[in-house]
Formats: C-alpha cells, sequence, structure tokens
C-alpha cells in the first residue's frame, strides 16, 4: 500500500513538473494574462519583429488586451474587438484595466448587488482601471468615481483566451 501511494505521489510530482514546464514562458508570467497598452502609439504587427508588418496602430493608453503567447522580447495579444497581433514588450504594462462593453451605459454601483444605489454610469467602450472581481461583480474606477459593474459586462477579466486561434502560434 505505500509503495502505492509512493509511486503515485511521484506521478503527480512528474505531472506538475510537466504543467510548469508547459507554463513557463520568457517573462515567468502565465499565459493568456491581461496586460494593458501603455504608449500611443502602439504598432500591432504581423509577427514578433520589427520586420513584421504593421497591422493596425493603437491610439489609446490604457486598453485592456490580453497576452495569449510571448517570446523574450514580443507579446502576441488579443485585443476587444478580437483582433490577434504582435506587440513589442514595452508598449504593454501589467497594470490590469477593463472596458465598459454593453451598447448602453452601465450603472457603476455602490455595492456588487444590482439593487445598490447608482454611483454613476459607464458609457460603452470607456476604460477603467480594474481593483477585484468577486462573486461576479468587479470593483473598478473610472476617473475619481470607483464602484461595481457586473463582471460579464466588462472585457479584461476572463481566465481562458478571448480570440479565435489564441496561443496557437509562438
Amino acid at each position: 500500500m505505500l509503495l502505492l501511494a509512493a509511486v503515485i505521489g511521484l506521478a503527480a510530482l512528474r505531472g506538475d513538473a510537466a504543467a510548469a514546464a508547459e507554463r513557463s514562458t520568457p517573462s515567468g508570467l502565465p499565459v493568456p494574462r491581461w496586460v494593458s497598452i501603455k504608449v500611443d502609439p502602439a504598432r500591432a504587427r504581423a509577427g514578433p519583429s520589427e520586420d513584421h508588418r504593421v497591422l493596425w496602430i493603437y491610439h489609446a493608453r490604457g486598453v485592456p488586451v490580453q497576452v495569449v503567447a510571448e517570446n523574450q522580447f514580443w507579446r502576441r495579444i488579443c485585443d476587444p474587438e478580437g483582433g490577434l497581433a504582435w506587440v513589442h514588450s514595452r508598449v504593454v504594462d501589467g497594470r490590469r484595466t477593463v472596458m465598459q462593453m454593453q451598447p448602453g451605459n452601465l450603472a457603476l454601483r455602490t455595492a456588487p448587488k444590482p439593487t445598490a444605489r447608482v454611483r454613476a454610469y459607464v458609457v460603452p467602450r470607456a476604460v477603467a482601471s480594474l481593483e477585484k472581481c468577486k462573486d461576479g461583480w468587479c470593483r473598478i474606477k473610472v476617473g475619481n468615481v470607483d464602484g461595481w459593474a457586473p463582471e460579464a459586462a466588462l472585457w479584461g477579466t476572463a481566465e481562458t483566451p478571448q480570440c479565435r486561434g489564441a496561443g496557437l502560434r509562438r
């Protein structure tokens, strides 16, 4: 019985080591993960080098993007429009932001419940700082106003890759 437990433990340890090896990245950070665009302009490229053509340019700081692959200097990101592109690591920041994706104004509430008093309204496509998420609600800050919004109304919180084909190329 003791031998069986040791074998099972060894197999679990090997499994953990294999999982850790799969998760190892040049930055040492998990993929996928959320970051934000920190510079304007930020060039999105077809591949991970300045030799690749520019697909588009981000002109807004703070836009939440999801890193779905990386190499030493480049990050493959998924943006709120579903676009996949490569950006240099110097154009993204680890600060977490979210984007309001509902078609109408989103109520920012004083507590994480639908009956809580409305503190303010967040317009569509507004970017907010993410403080924390809990039980389907996120505490966000827009300008000098903070409050709670339903997590489902925000882009930038999901644990899984958000773009089709994300993470397939490195």
